[in-house]
């Protein structure tokens, strides 16, 4: 019955993070003691003045549908939250409350994309951003870069991707999966190539801004001439460690904003009405309130930095924002490994999977062949065992 499917489905590709953790988890239920670092998920339990908040919505006997595009005084309070934290001036009615950030993403992409046309992807990016145009029959272009550009790209790069069918450029900094974050300069950069393009709209995707370890990320919409033509992404998922709370919003021109709610209410209607309330409480809190995580995340980043760096082959750049490591390890590629030829980054993850246990991705899912995602959202018993064993299998 599989032909019965439609040609949409079958030219989706399955998500290799999620992919890779399954098989993580299926090799853990036949007694495999596999550490997984494939996931992008915070290790720790969502902050306690949060869950109080959702445990008084329920007493509160919130359990009603919500509306389509959030309830106001959760959009009121993002609105404050972008005025404090990234110096954008966004009303209610520009706001839309989805469930998640990748609902965010996915409403933006069916509302702005008609088949045919192109969405560029600086490389490496999230695995999702590729399927997502794919699945609005749009044409995905990737703008490589490389490990010794920080994996950012140039203006030149950007100037030389567009063609008249450029519809959309995706950013997301700081970055999944390399952790890299563009700085102010860099970002004004690229945007003197789109004012000179103005049928191109900016999708800014912000999900890890509270997780960075030196410059305060900055927001694409805050450069003037781009606010009217760039949505911002955000959630809580990462930040406040609630990624089964499935929150996330957009801070849009108010057309763009109505048109997302329209395409959602047809597909989910309003995200879960306790963790709206709930995160009513997380987007009012100040950073501040989380900066024991990314404390800990810093500790843990130059943990693995500093045992990456002593193994032969991994090529490492210091990530400056978000819980991964990308290392180049092409180094690799044509050599053979506990019996197993190593081709491509597919393979590298694959024996790092059967022969360490240790579950990463293949840095081919992001657009970036020549690395593999490793992600140090664990705890530092376990990333430094997970090391030990990379070691002892590539020696």
């Amino acid at each position: 019955m599989s032909k019965a499917l439609s040609n949409r489905i079958n030219s989706l590709p399955v998500s290799q993070t999620l992919a890779m953790a399954a098989k993580a988890r299926e090799l853990k239920k036949q007694g495999k003691d596999i550490i997984s670092l494939s996931l992008g998920e915070p290790d720790f339990n969502t902050p306690d003045f949060i869950k109080d908040a959702a445990i008084e919505a329920i007493n509160q006997n919130y359990n009603s549908y919500t509306p389509v595009d959030g309830y106001v005084e959760l959009k009121e309070a993002i609105c404050t939250k972008f005025k404090r934290d990234n110096n954008l001036d966004y009303k209610p009615n520009q706001i839309v409350v989805s469930t998640g950030a990748k609902q965010s993403i996915a409403n933006i992409a069916q509302v702005l994309l008609n088949p045919g046309d192109e969405v560029l992807l600086p490389a490496p990016y999230w695995v999702s951003y590729s399927a997502i145009a794919t699945l609005c029959e749009a044409k995905f272009i990737e703008i490589p870069s490389s490990i010794d550009a920080d994996f950012k790209i140039t203006p030149e790069q950007l100037e030389a991707a567009i063609t008249p069918k450029t519809k959309m450029v995706f950013f997301n900094s700081p970055n999944n999966p390399s952790g890299s974050i563009y700085s102010e300069k860099e970002y004004r950069a690229l945007a003197k190539i789109l004012e000179n393009h103005p049928q191109i709209f900016i999708l800014s995707d912000e999900i890890y801004e509270h997780i960075n370890y030196g410059d305060k990320p900055f927001s694409f919409a805050a450069i003037e001439s781009m606010y009217d033509r760039t949505i911002t992404v955000n959630g809580l998922a990462k930040a406040f460690a609630m990624t089964g709370w499935r929150i996330g919003y957009i801070g849009a021109p108010d057309w763009i904003a109505k048109a997302c709610t329209k395409m959602q209410g047809q597909i989910t209607s309003g995200a879960n009405c306790i963790a709206q309330r709930a995160a009513i409480t997380a987007v009012s809190a100040t950073p501040d309130k989380v900066q024991y995580m990314v404390d800990e995340f810093k500790s843990r980043r130059d943990i693995v930095l500093n045992l990456l760096g002593k193994i032969d082959g991994f090529k490492l750049n210091i990530p400056e924002g978000a819980f991964y490591v990308f290392p180049d390890i092409s180094a690799f590629f044509g050599k053979t490994i506990r019996n197993k030829d190593i081709k491509n980054a597919s393979d590298f993850s694959m024996l790092l999977l059967e022969e360490a246990n240790v579950a990463t991705v293949t840095g081919e899912a992001f657009g970036a062949p020549n690395c593999i995602r490793m992600s140090y959202a664990a705890s530092e018993l376990q990333l430094r065992e997970a090391v030990k064993r990379i070691k002892e299998v590539l020696s």
